[in-house]
């Protein structure tokens, strides 16, 4: 893995844990009560997907188990389309997908970090 490589993918499992940490204890009515959380929530994942697309081809490919093209994507729709924030699909992300990168990226980050 390059310098670079590991800078990203590190920054990636750091923002995931810390996406996944803020919502700890927290219902869906009080995610949709809270813009501060909404918008937090909203710039981890944007910042999650920004580090994904700056991780090599070469490395991307070396770990098929990570949804890159899915959280290019979803970085994608939120800064292109910032005025359509499926508040919906941001919550499902938060709760559900990422503790699941956080788990893949755990097997990953450590291994190459030596």
């Amino acid at each position: 893995m390059s310098r670079d490589d590991w800078i990203y993918v590190g920054h990636m499992f750091d923002m995931s844990r810390k996406t996944v940490a803020a919502i700890v204890g927290k219902s869906r009515e009080a995610y949709d009560r809270d813009e501060i959380l909404r918008m937090a929530l909203t710039h981890f994942i944007q910042v999650i997907g920004e580090a994904a697309r700056k991780v090599s081809p070469e490395y991307q490919k070396a770990h098929p188990q990570i949804p890159w093209h899915e959280i290019v994507g979803m970085r994608h729709r939120i800064v292109h389309d910032y005025m359509r924030v499926d508040e919906d699909l941001v919550w499902q992300v938060v709760n559900h997908d990422l503790p699941a990168l956080v788990a893949a990226l755990e097997k990953i980050v450590p291994a190459e970090n030596g």
